[in-house]
C-alpha cells in the first residue's frame, strides 16, 4: 500500500504571512492542515480546524503531518492577550501538540532584534519561545524577520491610511534602519525549511538584501511629492502611543523601529539558494503604494 503523503500544519491561518503561505502552498497542491481561532475561507488543499484551545485538538486530525509552521504571535499586548499567554504559553502547547502528533519539525517566526541582552517585553517573550523550541527535542528552524512586505502587511496598511489623510508621520529623526523582505520570498523559504536539512536546527535572520532608513523607505513608498512628511518628537510619539488608543504607532512599534535592527541576508540567500528582492523591487512590482 502506498504511504500517504505528508502534510504541513499551519497555526494562525488568518494572519498576514499565513494567508500568503496558504495561497502559495495551494498553488503547489501541497496538503495542509490550517488552524485558527476564528473561522476562515479555506482552499481545496486545506483541512480547516477552528480551535481556541490547542490542547483540545484531536491528534488523529494531524496524522501524517511532517512539520508545523507556528505563525501565532502578538506584537502588542491587550487585556485579553499578553505576551506571556500568547507568545510563550501558546508555544508550549504547540510543542506538546507536535510531540503527541509525532510531528518532527517546527518552524517559528521570532523577531529581528531578539537577544539575551534585550530589555523589551516583546523580544523577551520571543526569546523565551525560541528557547522552548530549541530545548524541545524537536527539529526546528527559527526565523528572525525584519518587516515583511506584501499587499496587506501591517506597515503598508499603516502608511496607506496616513497617505489617505494627506501626510505621513515620522517619529524622531527617521534615520533608524529597516531591512524589508518580500512575503513572496518568505513563503518560498518557509516551504524549503519544512524539508531541507540545510535549515535544520538553525536560527536565521529573515531579512532582505538592502538596508534603508525609515525616512527614505517612506519617501520611496509614497512615491509622490504631494504627500507631506511630518516629523514629530519621540517624546510626543511615545506619549501618544501610551495615551491614545488610536495612535498611529504603539509603544512596541516604536521600540522595534528605533532599534534599527538589521541582519545577515547573505546567509539566508546561501541557505535558500534564492536571489532576494530588494525593497525597491518589491514596491515597483506590487500595488503597495
Amino acid at each position: 500500500m502506498k504511504k500517504p503523503a505528508s502534510r504541513i500544519v499551519i497555526t494562525g491561518a488568518n494572519g498576514f504571512i499565513a494567508r500568503n503561505l496558504r495561497r502559495f502552498l495551494n498553488e503547489k497542491k501541497i496538503a495542509t492542515i490550517c488552524i485558527a481561532r476564528r473561522n476562515f475561507r479555506n482552499y481545496k488543499s486545506e483541512t480547516k480546524i477552528i480551535s481556541t484551545e490547542f490542547s483540545h485538538i484531536p491528534i488523529s486530525k494531524l496524522k501524517n503531518s511532517n512539520s508545523l509552521i507556528h505563525l501565532i504571535g502578538i506584537g502588542k499586548e491587550t487585556p485579553e492577550n499578553s505576551y506571556q499567554s500568547t507568545n510563550i504559553e501558546l508555544t508550549k502547547k504547540i510543542i506538546r501538540l507536535c510531540k503527541k502528533a509525532k510531528i518532527k519539525k517546527i518552524i517559528y517566526n521570532s523577531g529581528l532584534g531578539v537577544s539575551k541582552k534585550t530589555t523589551s517585553s516583546y523580544f523577551i517573550s520571543k526569546l523565551k519561545a525560541e528557547q522552548l523550541i530549541v530545548h524541545s527535542g524537536l527539529d526546528y528552524t527559527i526565523f528572525r524577520p525584519s518587516y515583511i512586505l506584501g499587499t496587506d502587511d501591517l506597515l503598508s496598511q499603516n502608511l496607506k491610511k496616513q497617505i489617505k489623510k494627506g501626510s505621513i508621520i515620522i517619529p524622531g529623526s527617521g534615520n533608524y534602519k529597516l531591512q524589508p523582505i518580500s512575503v513572496n520570498d518568505v513563503v518560498k523559504i518557509i516551504l524549503q525549511a519544512t524539508t531541507s536539512k540545510k535549515f535544520s536546527k538553525k536560527i536565521i535572520d529573515l531579512v532582505g538584501p538592502e538596508i534603508v532608513s525609515f525616512e527614505n523607505f517612506v519617501k520611496t513608498f509614497s512615491n509622490s511629492n504631494k504627500i507631506k512628511i511630518k516629523k514629530i518628537n519621540l517624546e510626543d510619539a511615545y506619549f501618544d502611543a501610551l495615551h491614545n488608543p488610536r495612535s498611529i504607532f504603539g509603544v512596541d512599534d516604536l521600540n522595534i523601529m528605533l532599534g534599527s535592527y538589521t541582519g545577515n541576508f547573505r546567509t539566508l540567500e546561501k541557505v535558500s539558494g534564492l536571489k532576494l528582492k530588494s525593497y525597491k523591487e518589491i514596491l515597483k512590482s506590487s500595488s503597495l503604494p
